[in-house]
């Protein structure tokens, strides 16, 4: 029995996450290895900043220099090379500069790249001037970028009220060098939440439920990791973008209802315990 229930556990694929770490737990690299090891692959870890904070807002932010982002990055990667890679909080220029540079020797094709920018609290993660070399360089070098509203505005200047401009900045993005963009739409005040997908040939708009509950900390990491756990194990990146919108959907449904303010979601959706272990 035990032996069957080991061959069911095997891991999938392995996933580099380049991310910023979140005390809470609920956002952040914490996220993203829930979210990686629940949907059953390897998570390795390049962490790019330490936040002080819990569901009520961010505290303090303490950045990890570039040169040990690298490091970290190469180092595990050399021993235990990923499939592919999953990028988020990047705070500076230089750090931005030195993924790029890390990705490139890596020679790792699918990656995907949350352009994290604001907590859900609404502190700013990020400074202009690495605004400025995500969108010139960065977004050009990953397979999908996933912004939500405030961030593709920020990245395209384009103001977003409505489906129709949901659609523009995608389209911006790609003429931007993105070669695939979901921009996602729980920002907006529509009666069930659109997720726009596009690329040069294809286009797909995912509806889900909108649920009322503050208790979404963390969704925009765990849904890009979900995405690329999924694209690492051979799904084409619009079906990983469904089944990754359908993981994080049902992981909002079943939150623990933890802290005061904006709340995790529940990342063990996926897993059913066996009696063994119970």
């Amino acid at each position: 029995m035990l032996k069957d229930l080991l061959i069911k556990l095997k891991l999938k694929s392995k996933i580099l996450i380049i991310a910023g770490s979140d005390s809470s737990g609920g956002a952040g690299i914490q996220a993203d290895i829930k979210t990686i090891t629940c949907l059953g692959s390897y998570a390795l870890t390049a962490i790019t900043a330490v936040t002080v904070q819990n569901t009520e807002g961010v505290k303090s932010v303490i950045p990890i220099s570039p040169n040990r982002i690298k490091d970290q990055i190469i180092f595990s990667s050399v021993d235990i090379k990923p499939n592919a890679i999953k990028i988020g909080m990047l705070h500076s220029k230089s750090v931005i500069r030195n993924v790029l540079e890390s990705i490139k020797n890596l020679k790792i094709k699918k990656i995907v790249l949350d352009p994290v920018m604001v907590a859900k609290g609404g502190a700013k993660l990020i400074n202009n001037e690495a605004i400025k070399v995500l969108r010139k360089n960065l977004i050009k070098e990953v397979s999908l970028i996933t912004p939500n509203i405030p961030e593709a505005e920020v990245l395209t200047g384009i103001k977003i009220n409505n489906r129709e401009d949901m659609i523009l900045a995608a389209k911006k993005l790609i003429n931007l060098g993105a070669k695939n963009v979901l921009i996602k739409g729980g920002h907006l005040n529509t009666k069930k939440v659109e997720d726009i997908f596009l690329n040069r040939s294809d286009f797909k708009i995912f509806f889900s439920p909108r649920y009322k509950t503050k208790n979404t900390h963390g969704t925009g990491c765990s849904l890009s990791s979900a995405i690329t756990t999924f694209f690492s194990c051979g799904k084409s990146l619009k079906k990983a973008c469904e089944l990754g919108i359908k993981y994080v959907n049902l992981a909002i449904l079943t939150n623990p209802k933890y802290g005061k303010g904006h709340g995790p979601i529940n990342h063990l959706n996926s897993i059913e315990i066996k009696k063994l272990f119970r």
